[in-house]
């Protein structure tokens, strides 16, 4: 299976414990999913000039200032359970009914940053979501503006809708398929860790790899919706399968690195 050299070098760095990257470690990383030598050269060639990554020896990368913020943002998938609390029938919401409609990737980041957060469009401009996370409005909405929502949008807490709208808001998310989706990560997750102690190095990081980046960008852009929308059980299992195979994942692709690190030769760790 082939990968885009950008997303597999990114998701690289982000694995990486702020650990840098060797152009010789990032090239043999990507042989494993077919991606060609010099490929990978010119993708750490654009993600440097792009902001994204940035050298820090002849051959050594880190991950840039482009970046750091939002890799911030997405290993919150960590910390979910501790984000929520209990529901009490409340809504954030999110008004961009000013916002302009011109700026085409303004539009792109602001509803990136309101899928992250969890939010779903009741009717045109308005968006909201349960009010069942811990940081108070003034967090949410430096959170939301962090990733990419215009500082202009209104940003409040409504303690009653409607009951039409009431009604409405609670089907804006599929919960159920929701669940479904929690339960067969779940068993995925289980079923290759109990298969993994058989595989190769090279089969078991590039196995790991394709289902832990699945499994993770399932939690990245999970709602996080509390009981009744969902079933919360069923999240907190999943979660704690994909932090174990996160953790196992890791410890494999250190074990990738460091034999990729003392096998490739010197020559291999200079882009230029």
């Amino acid at each position: 299976m082939q990968l885009n050299p950008k997303d597999l070098i990114l998701t690289l760095l982000l694995a990486a414990d702020d650990r840098e990257l060797e152009a010789r470690e990032a090239v043999s990383a990507c042989a494993l999913f077919g991606v060609r030598a010099n490929s990978v050269r010119v993708a750490l060639v654009r993600l440097n000039a792009a902001g994204l990554i940035e050298a820090v020896g002849r051959g050594s990368y880190r991950l840039g200032a482009k970046a750091v913020g939002l890799a911030g943002e997405l290993g919150l998938w960590k910390q979910a359970e501790a984000r929520i609390r209990p529901w009490q029938g409340d809504w954030l919401m999110v008004h961009t009914g000013e916002l302009k409609r011109s700026d085409k990737p303004a539009m792109n980041r602001r509803q990136r940053a309101l899928r992250l957060a969890g939010f779903e469009a009741l009717q045109r401009d308005i968006y909201l979501r349960p009010d069942n996370l811990v940081e108070d409005i003034a967090a949410l909405r430096q959170r939301l503006q962090r990733l990419g929502l215009d500082a202009e949008a209104l940003v409040w807490r409504a303690q009653a809708l409607d009951p039409a709208s009431e009604a409405q808001a609670r089907t804006l998310w599929d919960g159920p398929a929701l669940t479904a989706q929690y339960r067969e990560s779940t068993r995925r997750i289980r079923e290759w860790l109990a298969k993994m102690p058989a595989l190769d190095l090279d089969e078991a990081a590039r196995e790991s790899f394709l289902l832990g980046n699945a499994v993770i960008r399932q939690m990245i852009y999970d709602p996080l919706l509390p009981d009744p929308l969902v079933d919360s059980a069923a999240r907190r299992d999943c979660l704690a399968a994909v932090q174990d195979i996160d953790e196992v994942g890791h410890d494999i692709w250190r074990r990738l690195r460091d034999a990729a690190f003392s096998a490739a030769p010197e020559s291999a760790g200079s882009v230029d």
